[in-house]
């Protein structure tokens, strides 16, 4: 899952609110394009989505306490041990200043409503229990993005891996699924170029996923909708990974070239058998 989710999160970086002109002709799911005006990013680098997604599932796997202080710690250590551009501007700029959880939490203003909680959430889906997903899933949530859009959104990007994870239906009852669990309606299909708020992403992804038999015509997909596809894309595939119903038929080139540092794609594979053990 997580190597997964980081090609979705690399390969739609190249397009994060590209013109669409340009997603048209290099959304070939062919290998990894390099933006037309975001510098700094080089192809097959993953960005601040998967990124965050590292702190989560760390903690997970390591069966530490969750809490806002620790996720906090967690957030803080994994940007200053691999210091990367992909942040929004303020965000960035917030955690270089930081340098403690501690610091983290005093100092932050968790009133967002963005995608951020969402596209890191994915690991917690893989919790044994609905109510120990929408728990979990809300309080990493509630650290930057203490907004009801915030925390709904994170719990649907969660509980689709959650569905996926453990077979609970086919693919294309998990928006129904969802809506069921949380009270509100995650069933009507996103159209049009997706925003920077949460539930558009996930909105965006969950028609996609609903809708997917290959992982290469679900990314092709969640990046043709233009806009904040990296997004889209990581949540979208971390949970399609995690289910029969979506053939892997990724190009090799997609898992070759993602990057393998430290915290590259090895680094994933490894975390991945953790979280799935």
């Amino acid at each position: 899952m997580m190597v997964e989710l980081a090609i979705g999160d690399a390969y739609g970086g190249a397009f994060e609110y590209a013109p669409a002109t340009f997603v048209a002709e290099y959304n070939t799911v062919e290998g990894y394009a390099t933006h037309p005006t975001h510098v700094g990013i080089e192809a097959g680098r993953y960005t601040d989505d998967t990124q965050m997604t590292l702190a989560v599932a760390e903690l997970l796997a390591d069966g530490a306490e969750f809490s806002r202080l620790t996720l906090a710690e967690k957030f803080v250590e994994v940007f200053h041990r691999d210091p990367r551009v992909g942040y929004a501007g303020g965000f960035h700029a917030f955690l270089e200043s930081v340098t403690s959880g501690r610091d983290f939490v005093d100092r932050i203003r968790p009133d967002s409503d963005k995608s951020g909680a969402a596209m890191r959430v994915a690991p917690v889906g893989l919790l044994s229990t609905v109510a120990e997903v929408r728990r979990l899933a809300a309080l990493q949530a509630r650290v930057t993005h203490d907004t009801p859009d915030g925390v709904a959104s994170a719990e649907a990007a969660a509980l689709a891996v959650h569905y996926c994870h453990h077979g609970l239906g086919p693919l294309p009852g998990v928006t129904r699924w969802i809506s069921d669990q949380l009270g509100t309606d995650w069933t009507r299909p996103w159209q049009g170029k997706v925003g920077s708020k949460g539930v558009m992403s996930v909105r965006a992804a969950l028609t996609a996923l609903a809708r997917a038999t290959t992982m290469r015509g679900l990314l092709h997909a969640c990046v043709a909708y233009t806009g904040d596809v990296d997004t889209v894309a990581t949540i979208a595939l971390a949970a399609a990974s995690r289910t029969p119903e979506v053939t892997d038929d990724l190009p090799a080139a997609l898992h070759d070239d993602l990057e393998n540092g430290t915290y590259g794609r090895d680094y994933l594979a490894a975390l991945d058998g953790r979280l799935l053990t």
